[in-house]
């Protein structure tokens, strides 16, 4: 009787409303199934964005080089990018042009920065 007092005020105590590193230990395994579910869906779209940006390179940077375009506008749809982040981040794009002339990576990366 005493060991099974000690396991559930063990686990009871480590059920805080508190602050601290870990989080309840008891959602751990819910936590852990969130993210992964988060981090699919995540790699689905940046597998979607990463296909259409090598596939429309240069498309992509003639849009970016004029201040937008169909194309920058549907890779900005497949990666999810809120319609008011759009034109400031069009003019970051601009900025670093040589960048992403040369670097698909870096282009995608930088289409899938501002994602949601």
């Amino acid at each position: 009787m005493r060991k099974f007092t000690f396991v559930f005020l063990t686990l009871v105590a480590a059920c805080s409303n508190e602050a601290n590193h870990l989080g309840n230990p008891l959602l751990m395994p819910l936590n852990a199934l969130g993210t992964r579910i988060g981090n699919a869906v995540y790699n689905e779209r940046r597998g979607k964005v990463e296909v259409f940006v090598k596939s429309n390179h240069p498309a992509l940077v003639a849009d970016i080089q004029r201040g937008g375009g169909p194309m920058l506008t549907q890779a900005f749809e497949i990666a999810n990018v809120p319609k008011p982040v759009r034109a400031p981040h069009t003019l970051q794009l601009q900025s670093d042009l040589a960048l992403y002339s040369n670097n698909i990576e870096a282009l995608i990366v930088a289409i899938m920065v501002v994602s949601e």
